[in-house]
């Protein structure tokens, strides 16, 4: 089956109705043992200093791949580096399908931009709302485990991120993923609700660049029990359309959008404190500002680099902060 890669999140109903393996690049940088290699191919090829590893990472995942010819870029409702990241791509001869998010979030507008995309890669609407159909009981999981994290305490916030992260492209097989996704939430519910004796967090902003963050939280008496742009990922609101479920998707849009659901989920899940995690060099480190004039909660600003692990001046960041909710 052949792969389409995408840069983040995307209707990935079309990919899959097309016959196309739905590939998440931010997925393979991140999980892969040759990451800083990636890194590394980026800056040789002239990537600036001060652009963010995401974006190198996925310049680097793409051109050592071997087998991803093409590759969905999301130019409005992401990364502003997005259309640099297409163009460098486009160079090496990679077939780039572009594809936005409405900033004004206007239903006709955005059905458009679907019904283009659809058509650029061979399938329809039609097969993407009936894919879309097939795909509801796996999100209808991805809700559960999620409660699982919330309600009960019984899944980690590591591992409600790695799964919520994972779905936005079913690690390239729904089937296969789902069959996991049952084993996963058997063993998880026969769990003590361990988690409870933990300070209740939520952490919002992009997926961290990080291995170790979830870990080093609970280390200090935390535990994430609302990750923001993860669960937007599996999309945990009942819709009629496809159209409708990329509406209710609170990423691409603006901060107010997502603002109104932090705020919600916040007051439903008893949050205590929430960490805000930014990237280095990136234009969202600026709505940090607004975050921070919006929420009634202790914010912890975080921001990433080039490292993979949390480094020491951070781990004592996080253990005030929780220190101080205790």
């Amino acid at each position: 089956m052949e792969k389409i890669g995408f840069t983040t999140t995307i209707p990935v109903e079309v990919v899959l109705s097309a016959g196309y393996q739905p590939v998440d690049l931010n997925n393979v940088f991140i999980t892969s043992q040759e990451r800083e290699d990636f890194i590394q191919i980026a800056r040789f090829a002239g990537y600036p200093r001060n652009i963010c590893e995401w974006i190198k990472g996925l310049f680097g995942a793409v051109v050592s791949s071997g087998d991803i010819k093409k590759v969905v870029a999301v130019t409005r409702g992401d990364c502003s580096n997005t259309q640099a990241l297409m163009e460098t791509l486009e160079a090496r001869g990679i077939d780039i399908i572009p594809f936005e998010f409405p900033y004004n979030r206007k239903p006709h507008i955005l059905r458009e931009h679907i019904i283009e995309f659809a058509n650029t890669v061979g399938t329809t609407l039609d097969a993407a709302e009936k894919k879309r159909e097939e795909l509801l009981p796996i999100r209808r999981k991805l809700q559960e485990l999620d409660r699982l994290t919330y309600e009960e305490y019984r899944v980690s916030g590591g591992e409600n991120h790695l799964w919520l992260v994972s779905s936005s492209d079913f690690n390239g097989n729904p089937e296969r993923f789902s069959c996991n996704l049952d084993e996963f939430l058997l063993e998880a519910k026969q769990r003590e609700p361990v988690y409870k004796r933990f300070v209740p967090l939520g952490y919002i902003g992009v997926p961290p660049i990080f291995d170790d963050l979830y870990d080093v939280i609970e280390q200090y008496g935390g535990t994430v029990i609302f990750n923001e742009t993860q669960r937007q990922f599996a999309f945990p609101y009942e819709v009629d359309n496809i159209v409708e479920q990329y509406l209710q998707y609170t990423y691409p849009y603006s901060v107010f959008f997502r603002l109104n659901d932090i705020k919600k989920e916040i007051k439903r899940r008893h949050i205590r404190g929430v960490i805000h995690y930014v990237q280095s060099f990136c234009f969202r480190q600026i709505e940090d500002v607004i975050i921070r004039e919006s929420l009634d909660v202790p914010i912890l600003t975080l921001e990433g680099g080039e490292a993979f692990r949390v480094d020491e001046r951070t781990k004592i960041r996080i253990q005030a902060f929780i220190k101080m909710l205790k």
